[in-house]
């Protein structure tokens, strides 16, 4: 039974066909040890057939065909072509290596040709692409290498081009970076706090917040210095003018130590370093929430944005969270909980990264677990609906939001909630009106511009007439002129010619 194998290079396919494979005895190690000399693989392998590529579209096309294990129709034709014909309802007396299954399995079902793809044909292809520059004897040295280098460039370009994770990477980047920048600003500002304070130990108490007490310890660096002239400065600072007094007044009767000037250097660069930090940080954050608006408008408006980028981040990507069913994602992030009570058999965990959202600290004690899958369930339609969604909109989230509180009120009260059914046609109605509206406002401006148009061009006729009017007047003028002139000039001719006559006489 003789075998093909198919090879797929940057320059175009290889059809190669195996010789002797009964003397190796399909042994991968005897083929490895002979692979590396070409005077035995050569003996073995042989070229049979070879199909360039058109261009590098052509060859991008191709192996992109190859990589997703779908058979184009140039491979097609090229294996009808050079491979022996299959007979209906008789056994092939050949096979075809490839180099992937999936692959191998399309081709079988096209053309009934029978693929293999094992250790054995995997080593035969090694040696065919370790010398197939010398199977193939119109390529020039290099030849080979550019092609491979510009194929490769090409390929990772459109992988990344139509990577559906691109987008998501910025959303999950971004709130890792939230939560570490929390963590160290928060480490740093108590030991802001723990500096600062055997300078002004007072100061502790009377300022809470951590970015308010570090732009505080910058501004007033040696207490012994505060004075009246400052409570202005503080009041900016801390908005109210009771604690700008408190603080001028406790810094003259601190009662702590004082410090050398390079300490306190130090202690007011490493003050506005955290300042930086949480500057920074709001940045991020409004980042965050563009980017959040452009990428699951729905899941924000419905669940927050740090809450949905957490559910994405955790996730994967968009794509991973909108494949979750509303099972998975009531519980994503408490996983080890999940784990721990299935192997000591208690009680599953009910929520998970979803139990940061407001709804559930609004539901009471006994509904927590009833609104959290609710709430899961809303969050799965929304983040399918902004995965697969052609335009981008916050209708459906706010629709999803209303109904979560309307299940709230139904938990509390007992007012029947609407259905879901009747929601989203009223949301898909909203849409289409808008989308005429918009229709009749694009159509009425274009209406409007051709109205302008055809004034336009109405008084530029209507001065081109004015002014071939004024043209001809002007020209009949010029004539009539000419006219009396000539007139004239023979009358006086006349005149010069009697005087003459007179003379003779």
């Amino acid at each position: 039974m003789s075998m093909y194998l198919l090879y797929e290079s940057s320059s175009g396919y290889g059809l190669f066909e195996a010789h002797g494979l009964d003397e190796i005895g399909q042994n991968t190690e005897a083929v490895r040890s002979s692979v590396s000399d070409l005077s035995r693989f050569g003996r073995v392998v042989q070229l049979t057939a070879f199909h360039p590529s058109e261009s590098a579209l052509d060859a991008l096309n191709q192996i992109n065909a190859v990589s997703e294990g779908y058979m184009s129709d140039e491979l097609r034709s090229f294996l009808e072509l050079n491979l022996p014909k299959v007979k209906e309802g008789k056994k092939p007396k050949f096979s075809l290596g490839v180099s992937e299954p999936k692959i191998g399995s399309c081709i079988f079902e096209a053309t009934k040709i029978p693929c293999q793809s094992n250790e054995f044909v995997h080593e035969l292809l090694r040696g065919v692409r370790q010398h197939f520059d010398r199977f193939i004897k119109d390529l020039k040295p290099g030849d080979l290498e550019k092609a491979q280098l510009g194929l490769a460039h090409s390929y990772s370009r459109a992988k990344v081009k139509f990577n559906v994770n691109r987008v998501d990477n910025m959303v999950i980047q971004a709130i890792f970076l939230l939560d570490t920048l929390d963590k160290d600003i928060n480490s740093f500002a108590m030991r802001v706090r723990e500096w600062y304070s055997w300078h002004f130990p007072e100061l502790v108490k009377i300022v809470n917040d951590n970015y308010l007490y570090a732009r505080v310890s910058k501004m007033i660096e040696d207490k012994s210095k505060l004075s009246e002239e400052h409570i202005p400065m503080l009041t900016e600072v801390l908005g109210d003018e009771d604690k700008a007094r408190e603080v001028v007044e406790a810094g003259k009767a601190s009662m702590g130590q004082d410090l050398s000037p390079l300490d306190l250097i130090n202690v007011q660069t490493f003050a506005q370093r955290v300042m930086d930090l949480a500057d920074y940080r709001k940045k991020l954050y409004d980042y965050l929430v563009a980017k959040m608006s452009d990428i699951a408008p729905n899941l924000a408006a419905l669940i927050g944005d740090m809450v949905g980028a957490r559910l994405i981040s955790h996730a994967g990507s968009l794509t991973n969270l909108a494949k979750c069913p509303s099972s998975t994602l009531q519980i994503l992030g408490a996983e080890k909980a999940l784990f721990r009570a299935l192997k000591t058999r208690g009680n599953t965990p009910k929520y998970g990264l979803i139990f940061h959202s407001s709804f559930m600290g609004r539901a009471s004690a006994k509904n927590k677990g009833r609104i959290a899958r609710y709430l899961a369930n809303k969050c799965s339609i929304a983040s399918r609906i902004d995965c697969f969604a052609d335009s981008s909109t916050t209708a459906f989230g706010e629709k999803l939001r209303e109904q979560v509180e309307e299940r709230l009120e139904f938990y509390d009260k007992g007012v029947a909630p609407r259905k879901n059914v009747d929601v989203m046609k009223e949301v898909m109605e909203n849409l289409e009106k808008k989308d005429e509206g918009e229709v009749k406002a694009v159509e009425g401006s274009e209406k409007k511009k051709k109205k302008e148009k055809r004034k336009a061009e109405e008084k530029d006729e209507e001065v081109e007439e004015e002014e071939e009017k004024s043209k001809k007047k002007k020209k009949k003028s010029k004539v009539v002129e000419e006219e009396v002139t000539t007139d004239n000039g023979n009358s006086k001719k006349k005149k010069k010619k009697k005087t003459k006559s007179q003379d003779v006489e």
